[in-house]
């Protein structure tokens, strides 16, 4: 249900301590047949079921950011204040979060549009390390406040474009002094040669990763206009003309970037 939010505490977390071999990834195999008409990519149950291995599989060091995330928030989160993830999917960074900010009595707060997503992120929740908030809306409409850590982990691409400098100012004013925001893309590249050398390296990773040529062809039409990048200057431009104090790229490899912002 939109809107809907579930408070998982360490009092009655075993109440949803189900056997997560129930949510276990399946292998992304979605585009592995041709098909004839290619649907507008969604993040729906049948991607849902299949998202860890999907994400892992399609995204070059994805494990690295997983661990700087950790550490990030290990570094600033503060005590009782609140640490977002924003379009949490099935809560990845939201289960390190936690665990980066036990004992400092903070509340991470997972937000997600999308029901099934949500749905399989309750379930794995089932004994976080800190108090978590799991919130299905879109994340344009929420309030962020008394935050220190703020994290868009392959988020921003989902947004349409005209909403992110909203986005980007609204999570600035919702952090407190010192805290930071950690955004991960797929970026673009201004000169067309190198987006083209670029994205030629990254579908030559993802053949490495077990994905077929079909595959890479039909997940592309499906994200055409869905997924929409930036380049890296205009999510400077962004972070800087919205008030961040220090910016830095702190991972790169091949069309992926991530970025801290300090308040």
């Amino acid at each position: 249900m939109q809107g809907a939010s579930i408070n998982i505490t360490m009092s009655h977390a075993k109440n949803l301590a189900l056997d997560q071999e129930s949510v276990k990834q399946s292998r992304d195999q979605l585009f592995a047949k041709k098909r004839y008409k290619i649907s507008r990519f969604a993040f729906d149950e049948s991607v849902a079921a299949v998202f860890d291995d999907m994400i892992r599989r399609s995204v070059p060091g994805y494990q690295s950011i997983l661990q700087m995330i950790g550490h990030f928030c290990d570094v600033y989160a503060r005590p009782a204040t609140r640490l977002y993830d924003l379009g949490a999917s099935l809560g990845a960074a939201t289960h390190i979060m936690a665990e980066a900010a036990a004992d400092r009595d903070c509340l991470v707060v997972a937000v997600d549009n999308s029901e099934p997503m949500v749905e399989k992120l309750k379930i794995t929740l089932a004994n976080p390390a800190t108090d978590v908030e799991v919130v299905c809306e879109d994340l344009l409409d929420t309030p962020i406040t008394n935050a220190s850590v703020v994290v868009l982990n392959l988020a921003m691409q989902f947004i349409a474009p005209e909403q992110r400098d909203g986005l980007v100012e609204k999570i600035y004013h919702g952090l407190n002094p010192d805290g930071i925001l950690l955004l991960t893309e797929k970026i673009s590249f201004e000169d067309q040669a190198r987006d083209a050398h670029m994205t030629e390296l990254y579908y030559a990773y993802k053949k490495t990763q077990g994905y077929s040529d079909l595959e890479i062809a039909q997940k592309r039409t499906a994200l055409e206009n869905v997924l929409i990048c930036d380049t890296e200057n205009a999510h400077l431009d962004r972070l800087k003309s919205s008030g961040f104090n220090h910016v830095d790229v702190w991972f790169r490899v091949l069309n992926f970037m991530s970025l801290v912002a300090v308040k």
